[in-house]
């Protein structure tokens, strides 16, 4: 049995056991548990470097097709996306640091080609070389193939670092912690997004919660843990968010109905005609407006199913 990230401890209790509930990249059922000294929650045993590479399928990350469906989804992200946005705008606004955003795990760059598109310089960083690629062409947005921790940009470069969903993903969360404020400019600032393990909805919903997402998914963050990480690797948190209208609302349509959720259809081959495709998309968008008012609720008692974090380094 694994130690716990947060505070060390061995003792833990199984939470539930279930395979790649979203993808199905995986017959195999991995284990959740949670500390019992702490509460964290995370895979264990955790799976293996190259059970977690096979769990990204090519086409994980997002880039619209020409087709109207695709059209359809690039408008809802792009609308969805500006809560990002202006959240990262805010942020970048209130602090004296000059130079690029860079953003960590940029996909196909859409978040960085809004953030390019308001006057900001922006660079992306994506373990695909094809999201990078993508990013570059489609956004006009420098991005390079790489992991954070051997970044090849230069200490102190960078305005900002954003890491929206990356940190749960990753073996180590210090190591990457500790480089992006080794990049930060002085008073930079850090935005960091997570699903929040300390959501109603994981209360409710239990391994049916979108937001553990096994096998991908290695931590199962709350807010309070997210904090003492962020404290223990020189940050000062300013700003807590724990409404995202990309990923609330979704989050809750894609755990009732996974196999509705348009990213999933793609990612797992699904053979579906166009018209076929749109119905899908647009009866998923009617679960997702359903899920707005509810997610918003649980959201402004701290309960939110993500929590996004302001940062600075101390």
């Amino acid at each position: 049995m694994s130690a716990c990230l947060v505070c060390g401890s061995k003792d833990s209790a199984v939470v539930f056991r279930g395979p790649d509930r979203l993808y199905h990249t995986t017959s195999k059922e991995f284990t959740v548990v949670r500390c019992s000294a702490c509460g964290l929650a995370r895979l264990d045993p955790p799976p293996s470097l190259e059970e977690v590479r096979q769990s990204y399928p090519a086409t994980y990350w997002f880039a619209p097709d020409g087709g109207a469906a695709g059209r359809l989804e690039e408008m809802y992200r792009r609308l969805v996306l500006r809560d990002h946005v202006n959240f990262v705008a805010r942020a970048m606004k209130g602090s004296q640091a000059r130079g690029p955003l860079l953003d960590v795990g940029c996909g196909g760059g859409l978040f960085l080609g809004m953030m390019r598109e308001r006057g900001f310089r922006v660079m992306g960083l994506d373990f695909s070389r094809e999201a990078a690629a993508t990013a570059w062409r489609r956004q006009q947005a420098p991005a390079v193939c790489g992991d954070l921790a051997h970044a090849p940009f230069a200490p102190g470069s960078c305005a900002a670092v954003t890491m929206f969903h990356v940190l749960e993903h990753v073996f180590d969360p210090r190591a990457d912690l500790t480089a992006a404020r080794a990049l930060l400019a002085a008073d930079g600032r850090l935005v960091v997004q997570v699903p929040n393990a300390a959501c109603w909805q994981f209360r409710l919903l239990g391994g049916r919660w979108n937001g553990l997402d096994v096998p991908r998914h290695l931590f199962d963050y709350s807010g309070r843990h997210l904090e003492r990480l962020l404290t223990e690797c020189g940050f000062e948190v300013l700003r807590r968010k724990f409404f995202s209208l990309r990923d609330n609302p979704a989050g809750l349509a894609s755990s009732l109905a996974p196999g509705l959720d348009p990213m999933a259809r793609r990612v797992r081959g699904v053979r579906e005609s166009a018209g076929a495709r749109l119905a899908k998309d647009l009866i998923y968008l009617a679960l997702v407006a359903a899920a707005l008012v509810p997610t918003a609720v649980e959201a402004a008692f701290g309960a939110g199913s993500t929590v996004m974090l302001e940062a600075r380094p101390r």
